[in-house]
């Protein structure tokens, strides 16, 4: 079946609906949801639906990590970053390098021995696909699973998963232009120049974008709360469109201006952030789906593919990564050395490195296909072995902590009876006397807020009341409240679900 415009919805619908359900076997089999997403895909690309187009994955790839690294930096804490700023700096820059050069070597010595007979300059091409920890994977598992790390270790893989993809993305660049038939080669120093260009231009776009974000929702008085939200996903395109046309990193730019956001005051930022949290699973979801579709799975099952596939994805978990890991942190003595061996378990890959390998398709470069099936092959060995065991491996290790969940989150506002009421102070209501414990409001309610000439506090029993003070009143017999209200007289009742 081919995908028109006629059936687009349709087959659309279809495939987010099996991919949700795909989502809750995922959770309560313990295996990353992400990997479902992707065998929707396989699935429905095998002899159901015809889907061969990497230049529109490519572009979706891009809209979805936009979305998915801006919601992750809005996600990260500053103040919990800070600590591991610099190992998960050294980490998304050494770090990917070091994991591209000793994978790349590892591709070129095998790929003869499986009858690939990979050049070099193409072994790495396939090696910096697959050199950065993918942002999707770790901020799905990592929250998902809500697993609690000693050491600082959440902050430092979700710092180096949202922050290594520039490096991954410039040397994948460099490389497709030098291998492309149509590509021009780039000295080494051009090279350099250009990365350095890329990562300072995207750095100071990010913040700048960031902070014209955080100004303009704070400042532009939308009467519509839900604008906001929309006002904001439009600050993440045009923060990726703009850093891009000014030779800038896309990637980096959109996690920075989302670090920002996240840690700076903004009007209506819970609405917000659920709306981001909703459409990054929505993206993930497409995307994940979208690469399952492109694959070629008789290709991707021819046997010399599945060997070289296997061998790569051992090398890398096993020896490429913990070796970058070590080096990267061994100035940072404070990290035990069952801590530097979970980061290098948590080197997930997943869409990233798919999307990466879009790229040689696009441009016709030699072999293209069997690196994008190698990638995929290893991205589902990734997530598969790696994915499955994030909490298991931590507590073997010994790295494990309990994470406190807040008991007063989603759960008990959609469970609680209690409501939030605004009123108005009258002169009947402060009949009985002007100060808070003297007014007469039915038992278990409290006044938790005063607003009195646009300033807040939190009064006291003794704190005296004016007329025309707002009062916000929290109480769990609302219909004696309600009641009250009436015989005060107070009509103009804002009431807050």
């Amino acid at each position: 079946m081919e995908i028109t415009t006629e059936n687009f919805l349709l087959i659309g619908a279809i495939l987010l609906f099996v991919a949700v359900l795909a989502g809750k076997v995922a959770y309560r089999l313990g295996a990353p949801a992400l990997l479902l997403f992707l065998g929707v895909g396989i699935f429905f690309g095998y002899d159901i639906l015809s889907f061969n187009s990497p230049e529109l994955t490519q572009f979706m790839g891009m809209i979805a990590l936009s979305i998915i690294l801006f919601s992750g930096g809005m996600d990260t804490k500053f103040s919990e970053i800070r600590p591991v700023m610099l190992p998960g700096i050294i980490l998304a820059t050494v770090g990917v390098l070091l994991t591209a050069l000793i994978l790349g070597g590892f591709i070129y010595g095998i790929s003869p021995l499986v009858g690939a007979g990979l050049s070099f300059p193409l072994a790495l091409l396939l090696a910096s696909t697959m050199a950065s920890t993918d942002s999707a994977s770790v901020f799905s598992i990592l929250r998902t699973k809500k697993q609690g790390l000693t050491e600082n270790l959440r902050p430092l893989l979700e710092l180096e998963s949202g922050s290594n993809d520039p490096v991954a993305y410039i040397l994948v660049v460099l490389l497709v232009g030098i291998l492309s038939p149509n590509g021009e080669a780039m000295s080494i120093g051009t090279s350099i120049v250009m990365f350095l260009v890329q990562m300072v231009v995207g750095a100071i776009a990010g913040y700048c974008f960031g902070r014209a974000a955080v100004w303009t929702m704070n400042k532009i008085n939308i009467s519509n709360a839900s604008l906001y939200s929309v006002l904001l996903l439009a600050f993440v395109f045009l923060t990726f469109s703009f850093t891009t046309l000014v030779h800038g990193n896309g990637f980096l730019a959109v996690y920075i201006a989302g670090l920002v956001v996240g840690n700076m005051k903004i009007v209506h930022k819970r609405t917000v952030v659920s709306f981001f949290d909703g459409v990054t699973w929505l993206v993930q979801i497409i995307m994940f789906i979208m690469l399952g579709l492109l694959v070629n799975t008789r290709s991707l099952l021819h046997p010399s593919t599945l060997i070289l596939g296997g061998a790569v994805a051992l090398f890398m978990i096993l020896i490429a990564r913990p070796v970058a890991v070590h080096i990267c942190m061994l100035p940072f003595k404070r990290f035990s050395s069952k801590a530097r061996l979970y980061v290098s378990w948590v080197g997930l890959r997943g869409a990233v490195p798919i999307i990466f390998a879009t790229y040689p398709l696009v441009a016709d470069v030699p072999s293209a296909e069997l690196i994008f099936n190698i990638v995929f092959i290893v991205t589902i060995i990734s997530l598969t072995v790696q994915g499955t065991t994030v909490s298991g491996m931590a507590n073997t290790l010994g790295v494990a902590k309990e994470e406190r969940e807040s008991s007063f989150g989603d759960a008990f506002q959609d469970r609680m009876k209690s409501a939030f009421t605004e009123v108005d102070v009258n002169e009947q209501l402060l009949a009985s006397g002007n100060t808070l414990s003297l007014i007469n409001l039915p038992p278990h309610t409290l006044v938790i807020m005063v607003c009195r000439d646009g300033d807040y506090f939190v009064p006291q029993g003794n704190t005296p009341l004016n007329v025309g003070d707002k009062l916000l009143i929290l109480s769990d017999r609302n219909e004696e409240l309600q009641a009250q209200y009436k015989e005060l007289g107070l009509d103009e009742v804002i009431k807050f679900s």
